[in-house]
C-alpha cells in the first residue's frame, strides 16, 4: 500500500524551509519523515478539508523540534501554503521552529520536552470516555525519554486502559548534546514499555511497509493496553552528509550544502 506522501519530496520541503529560514533541527526532522508519512497517508482519520474536524485522529508531536517534518505533511495536505514554506521562521510567519497549536494540524505547543505525551494521554482519555473511536499517536524522541513526565504519562495510560493511544519512539540514538548512551542510557525500551503495561513492537523507522504492518498489528489489539512502537531511525536520514552526524541538530545550511541536499533528494524522488 503506497502513501500519498513521498518521503523524498517531504525532505525536500524541509530543506527548502530550513534554508529559507536559516533554521536548525534538520536531522531530527528527517528521522521521523517515514513515520509521519505512514501515519498521515495510511492510518489516520481526518477531513482533508477541515484540519479542525472534531472527529479527527490526533497526531501529537511531543518532540516539537522535529516540526518541519510535520509542516511538510501539512503542506501536502493543503493546510499550509507555499508562502508558509518560503517564509518559514521569518518575521511575521505563523510557522515557528517548534510545534505550535495555533497552526492548523498541530495539536500541541511542544518543544519543552516531556510534556506532549501527557497531552496525548489526555486526548486519548477524552476520546475513550466519549466513545468516539478516535486514536491518538504521540511521537516522542528517545532523548526525550529522559524526562520524568514521560513515565508518569505511561503509568496513567496503562491505568486508564487507553488502547486508543500509540506512543511512537523516534529511536535515532542521539539527542542535542550527544548519543543517548552517553547522556543517559535507556536500556531495553521494549522491555520497559512492556513492564509499564503496553503492547510494544520494534520496527525499522524508515521502512514504510514495515511501519504500516506494525501499526496495524498494534491497533488490532483493542485489549485495554496502550500501544508503543519503537522505531529505529537514522538522524539526518536522506541526505548523505547529515546521516548519523549529530552536528545537524543545530547546524544550518549554506548555499553549497543546500544545493547538494536538493540534488540528492531530487534524485531520490520517485
Amino acid at each position: 500500500m503506497k502513501s500519498q506522501f513521498d518521503p523524498s519530496s517531504l525532505r525536500k520541503t524541509v530543506v527548502e524551509m530550513a534554508y529559507a529560514g536559516n533554521a536548525v533541527h534538520l536531522g531530527c526532522a528527517f528521522s521521523i519523515i517515514e513515520l509521519l508519512s505512514c501515519l498521515y497517508g495510511r492510518h489516520m482519520r481526518y477531513d482533508k478539508l477541515d484540519a479542525a474536524d472534531p472527529m479527527r485522529d490526533y497526531l501529537v508531536l511531543s518532540k516539537g523540534h522535529g516540526v518541519m517534518a510535520q509542516y511538510a505533511c501539512l503542506y501536502e495536505l493543503g493546510w499550509l501554503d507555499r508562502s508558509d514554506i518560503d517564509n518559514y521562521f521569518h518575521d511575521g510567519s505563523r510557522l515557528k521552529g517548534l510545534s505550535d497549536a495555533h497552526v492548523p494540524g498541530c495539536e500541541v505547543t511542544s518543544g519543552t520536552l516531556g510534556h506532549g505525551l501527557s497531552v496525548g494521554v489526555g486526548l486519548a482519555l477524552a476520546a475513550s470516555r466519549r466513545k468516539t473511536g478516535q486514536k491518538c499517536y504521540a511521537v516522542i524522541g528517545d532523548g526525550e525519554i529522559n524526562e520524568g513526565p514521560i513515565w508518569e504519562a505511561m503509568l496513567f495510560a496503562a491505568h486508564a486502559k487507553l488502547d486508543n493511544l500509540m506512543v511512537i519512539v523516534d529511536a535515532n540514538g542521539f539527542q542535542a548534546m550527544g548519543t543517548t548512551d552517553e547522556v543517559m542510557q535507556l536500556g531495553d525500551l521494549n522491555a520497559k514499555f512492556s513492564a509499564f503495561g503496553f503492547d510494544v513492537l520494534a520496527v525499522d523507522g524508515h521502512d514504510m511497509d514495515a511501519i504500516s504492518v506494525a501499526v496495524g498489528e498494534l491497533e488490532a489489539g483493542r485489549n485495554g493496553r496502550p500501544k508503543a512502537l519503537v522505531a529505529k531511525t537514522v538522524k539526518g536520514k536522506g541526505v548523505s552528509y547529515m546521516e548519523n552526524v549529530n552536528a545537524w541538530h543545530y547546524s544550518r545550511l549554506n548555499a553549497d550544502l543546500y544545493a547538494q541536499a536538493l540534488r540528492e533528494l531530487d534524485g531520490a524522488v520517485a
